[in-house]
């Protein structure tokens, strides 16, 4: 995956990620509930994003390995060009959605739901979260709630090419979102507000999107890089 790209899914969870804290308040709540130090509620926040961002991180791997199988035929150049031009389509589907342009992304929500409704039971088996592996397992399930954001980085993984550039991808976006689902949990309102901020997000939704689109110009020059062994997937 290059490198731009890991930089623009980092930047999209670092934005995307008051909607996270939106999702998962419930969740932070109860754990700034729990009774203790504030050193053992930073540690059972730590515990539930690492859960958290390890099901992302397993989902891109799932994801680019289903991509990386039809990229094993190196002759089926097309076919990289396509996948190359939808990742960056992808991105710039997200940089309109931060910049508040568009809110496609969201749509995708509904993808989801079955499987949601096969895990979400488990989590009420994991409340409260009062310790260290509890929290962790409940962030590993609560990774799989059905998020429009999510999905749409989860596109970019599944046309990285390789299992370990899926989840190299969706890493980036998950240690993303960390920051915001911290502030959201342990009441840090001046940080969120300037993640929150009109100007902040448009800013940073335009440079998602100019990723997205160097990327779609660089594309119909793709075939003859590959040729040449500049650029690959993996």
């Amino acid at each position: 995956m290059p490198e731009a790209s890991l930089a623009a899914v980092f930047l999209v969870g670092l934005l995307g990620g008051v909607h996270c804290a939106g999702m998962c308040g419930g969740i932070v709540s109860a754990l700034s509930s729990q009774p203790g130090a504030q050193a053992q509620r930073w540690s059972l926040h730590l515990a539930y994003n690492l859960g958290r961002i390890a099901s992302y991180a397993a989902a891109g791997a799932i994801a680019g390995s289903i991509a990386g199988v039809g990229l094993l035929f190196r002759d089926v150049l097309p076919l990289q060009t396509i996948l190359y031009a939808l990742a960056n389509v992808m991105l710039i589907l997200l940089g309109l959605y931060l910049a508040g342009w568009s809110s496609l992304v969201a749509r995708l929500e509904s993808a989801g739901l079955g499987l949601w409704k096969r895990i979400s039971p488990y989590t009420r088996r994991l409340l409260p979260a009062d310790t260290l592996p509890r929290a962790a397992a409940l962030g590993a399930l609560w990774g799989w709630l059905p998020c429009g954001l999510v999905y749409s980085v989860l596109a970019v993984a599944l046309v990285s090419g390789s299992a370990a550039s899926g989840a190299l991808t969706m890493l980036a976006f998950g240690l993303g979102t960390a920051p915001n689902l911290l502030f959201a949990g342990l009441l840090l309102v001046k940080a969120r507000k300037l993640f929150q901020a009109a100007a902040f997000r448009t800013l940073s939704g335009a440079v998602v999107l100019g990723f997205g689109v160097a990327g779609l110009a660089d594309a119909s020059q793709l075939t003859e890089q590959i040729r040449r062994g500049i650029l690959c997937f993996a």
